[in-house]
């Protein structure tokens, strides 16, 4: 698993127990997966499917580093299947875990299309690259 995110805890990522707050952490995981995805499949337009058992494991608290670990396990023919962690940067110590989250990939009309990949890459190669247009205005 690669951690390549990390996310500083602030004042307003608390709950009312003085410690992170579920529901930011699992949009930072959902924001930080849809990119993994997107770089994966090599397609802008993917959307999540599916999260397993969310696993909170410990806490975080104001002013903890928090790295987000992310890896493909699974290639659908049009989805991909992630394993998710996030951890304490500094001690390492595992704060959440999901085994599973599936996005699919879609195709120009909305639809599930097939992407065409069965494993990870670790180069940009499959980075979307924007229609070049001709008619600026």
């Amino acid at each position: 698993m690669n951690f390549y995110t990390r996310k500083w805890v602030r004042p307003e990522d608390l709950n009312g127990n003085g410690t992170l707050f579920g529901g930011s952490l699992l949009r930072w995981i959902d924001e930080e997966a849809v990119v993994y995805s997107v770089l994966q499949l090599g397609n802008g337009r993917v959307v999540t499917k599916y999260m397993s058992e969310i696993n909170f494991v410990s806490s975080a608290r104001q002013g903890d580093l928090i790295e987000l670990g992310l890896i493909a396990t699974e290639f659908g023919r049009t989805s991909i299947t992630l394993r998710a962690e996030a951890r304490n940067m500094i001690t390492r110590t595992s704060i959440l875990t999901i085994e599973r989250i599936v996005f699919v990939n879609l195709g120009e009309d909305g639809t599930p299309a097939p992407h065409g990949h069965t494993e990870i890459t670790y180069a940009r190669d499959r980075v979307p690259v924007p229609d070049e247009r001709t008619d600026i205005d």
